[in-house]
């Protein structure tokens, strides 16, 4: 069967098609950042504008790169939580309104599902059970997965996630947006140690972060003094270091816990370099194997969320419509599922 999918949580248009037999065959994705940088973040009613925009062109170009027909497709898979509202409305209608012109069923996916599952696309895929570091702009969180459905929350960030504290951080820095990357790139012209910043709750004997305080705590360094350029990039790689320390700390530390050898890794935040050199040394050293998706998987996208459909129907663990009707859940825990 051939599922698209179809992601709009946020501010990335992604439109994929994925065979149950042949694998990916196609998936494209449109970015908004040139769009939201003037505006030093996501304006929502934009978003949702650009990806009404978005949607049918990026199909097109989909279907002629995968060589396939509307009529081929065999499902409708779309995001349907969690995310801003008014984005998944729009990629929830246009696939509700695709699936009953094509008299196909429509399924909804968990926006995080698709991340946690899609380093199984990657060329050495992971297999269950294994631990699941989810790190991106609106979540850190560490799962436990025995199969595809059954996700055991194990901790996660008590305040700011990952991602948002690298965005954050950046913005104190007077980078541009968005910040994490440019953290990390600056990051890379620093030496970590020159400012000293703590590592939040890495000895709290659990599987739960905070990084507001050391958000607060490169704040209070930054108003210390006048910085110059040696100084931010110095920051920066001190930060860098702080907040990857902890992840790949924990992480292990469930490996550990659970005895399993399997890590895999998801999320924007998962791309960042400093993050996987530190989690493949400290895995190395304890056994652990550790998966990561394609990078260029890594951001919101289409074909993750066609794959976890796929997979959720290949399992009989899905839900799907074809009545027309449709809802989204902004706010939607994964342990739910």
């Amino acid at each position: 069967m051939i599922v698209l999918g179809i992601e709009s949580s946020c501010d990335e248009t992604g439109v994929a098609l994925y065979d149950t037999e042949r694998g990916l065959l196609a998936h494209a994705v449109h970015t908004q950042v040139a769009m939201h940088e003037a505006y030093g973040g996501v304006v929502p009613e934009l978003a949702s504008r650009d990806h009404i925009r978005r949607l049918v062109p990026l199909l097109e170009q989909v279907l002629a790169e995968a060589h396939v027909a509307r009529t081929d497709i065999g499902a409708v898979a779309y995001t349907a939580g969690p995310g801003r509202a008014g984005a998944l409305l729009v990629g929830a209608s246009f696939a509700a309104a695709l699936a009953q012109a094509l008299g196909v069923p429509a399924l909804p996916v968990h926006h995080l599902e698709g991340h946690l599952l899609s380093p199984l696309l990657a060329r050495e895929p992971a297999s269950f059970p294994f631990i699941a570091l989810l790190v991106s702009g609106g979540h850190t969180q560490i799962m436990c997965v025995t199969r595809v459905g059954a996700y055991e929350l194990m901790g996660e960030s008590l305040d700011d996630a990952a991602g948002e504290a690298f965005d954050k951080t950046a913005q104190l820095l007077g980078l541009g947006y968005p910040g994490g990357p440019a953290l990390a790139k600056l990051a890379e012209q620093g030496t970590p140690g020159k400012f000293k910043l703590p590592r939040p709750m890495l000895n709290s004997g659990d599987f739960m972060f905070s990084f507001s305080g050391l958000k607060t705590a490169v704040l209070t360094a930054a108003r210390e003094r006048e910085l110059s350029a040696q100084d931010k990039a110095d920051l920066a790689a001190e930060f860098q270091e702080a907040a990857t320390e902890v992840v790949a700390t924990k992480a292990l530390a469930a490996c550990r816990q659970r005895r399993l050898s399997t890590l895999v890794v998801a999320g924007g935040v998962g791309a960042n370099k400093r993050l996987r050199q530190r989690l493949d040394a400290a895995a190395a050293r304890q056994g652990v194997r550790v998966r990561y998706p394609e990078m260029e998987l890594c951001t919101d996208n289409g074909a993750m969320i066609a794959f976890a459909a796929a997979l959720r129907l290949q399992a009989g663990v899905a839900a799907p419509r074809n009545d027309g009707a449709f809802a989204v859940r902004p706010r939607w825990p994964l342990q739910e599922l």
